[in-house]
């Protein structure tokens, strides 16, 4: 049955242009463990969500390409499609970058007309670039006629981040969004592409999201200062040990044995990778022990990384996640994304949901005067087409 938001887009689209779209949903993610470690050929832990971006793509038999950001109110036109550059329209830049990839591999992209909304938060750690990157792809390579795999659409959908938005991202958020499963999580090995669904009980928890209400821009924050970071830390140690390519073949001793050569600032980003990678594996084993309390406990060490070693947090979500640590029920707490703002995500006993969400609330209303946003999410499969 098509969700509300995605009739709308329908509606939309139909009215504008005059005929009948494909209709795809695309999904946001959560990430429960594993952060910034998917550039540095590591191991996350994602799953999809039911706060997605929902699209109405069509060919429309000439040479321009139409885009329609549906909740902004906007929409831009570029005259050929043959000619796709990035444009001074932020927003466009997701969409045109996947096309342009297209076209990069061969395929002519013809002109099409796409209107797109969501309910994923924007700026909130939840990959709302990245459903809108990988619903387009899907739409594109059913109308192209393409058949290029999941795998291969993800990396369309990440080189259009890094050449038309600037973001230089790692591959984890565009899988999840199409290869989630219902009721699953799943690692990613990100250097060989591997993966693992592990079966998520959200009956004997619940994945409660803390909106901090600060947006960040990983463009415009230090997200690509840190992966360079990782980069010179990875060169130091391949003087001595040639066969690490990326900090996941590194370890703390050999981090440890060339503190001075790396400098206390790489060797604390470096240390935390490396940590991290740990703590998803851990995690996966606690999972499949069925202990949420030990699984809770890595999500904590995992925030305290990001805040100490890794740099990435604020104060805001620094605040959400000691309210959660008092809070009754609670297994585990971290902030979730690039970092600067954005969410945490808690693991909460069912039972303790409604007094989870009070009593962090009350402390973030006294601590900065605002509002809490919070949400729940149901972990849902990949991106697909919506049937009428």
């Amino acid at each position: 049955m098509p969700t509300p938001l995605i009739q709308a887009v329908q509606a939309d689209f139909q009215q504008r242009f005059g005929y009948a779209p494909l209709l795809v949903r695309a999904p946001g993610r959560v990430n429960l463990i594993g952060e910034h470690t998917d550039y540095n050929a590591g191991f996350v832990l994602p799953a999809a969500v039911d706060k997605e971006m929902s699209f109405a793509v069509g060919l429309n038999g000439t040479e321009k390409i139409r885009l329609v950001a549906y909740d902004l109110g906007e929409d831009f036109e570029l005259a050929n499609a043959v000619e796709i550059s990035s444009s001074a329209t932020h927003w466009a830049n997701y969409l045109l970058g996947v096309a342009a990839q297209f076209q990069l591999r061969g395929h002519a992209v013809p002109g099409f007309d796409c209107v797109f909304a969501g309910t994923v938060p924007m700026g909130a750690g939840m990959s709302s670039s990245a459903a809108v990157e990988c619903g387009l792809a899907f739409a594109l390579n059913h109308f192209l006629g393409t058949n290029l795999d999941k795998m291969e659409l993800a990396r369309i959908a990440q080189l259009a981040e890094h050449t038309y938005a600037g973001v230089q991202c790692g591959i984890m958020d565009q899988f999840a969004s199409l290869f989630g499963r219902p009721g699953h999580v799943v690692r990613l090995d990100c250097r060989s592409l591997d993966y693992e669904h592990f079966p998520f009980d959200t009956t004997a928890c619940r994945i409660v999201l803390c909106n901090s209400g600060v947006k960040h821009s990983l463009a415009s924050t230090a997200y690509n200062t840190r992966r360079q970071e990782c980069e010179r830390g990875v060169a130091v140690l391949q003087q001595h040990y040639p066969h690490i390519a990326a900090l996941r073949d590194a370890t703390l001793a050999q981090l440890d044995a060339h503190r001075d050569e790396l400098g206390p600032t790489v060797f604390r980003r470096c240390a935390y990778v490396v940590r991290e990678n740990t703590r998803v594996v851990e995690a996966c084993r606690h999972l499949e022990a069925g202990d949420l309390a030990a699984f809770g406990q890595e999500m904590y060490a995992s925030h305290a990384g990001l805040r100490d070693d890794y740099e990435v947090s604020c104060e805001e979500l620094d605040v959400l996640v000691e309210a959660a640590r008092k809070a009754p029920g609670v297994f585990g707490s971290r902030m979730m994304g690039g970092g600067f703002g954005g969410c945490t995500i808690n693991l909460v006993a069912p039972d303790k949901v409604a007094a989870f969400i009070a009593s962090v609330s009350a402390a973030y209303r006294e601590k900065f005067g605002m509002t809490l946003e919070t949400c729940q999410t149901t972990i849902v499969g990949g991106v697909g087409a919506v049937a009428v």
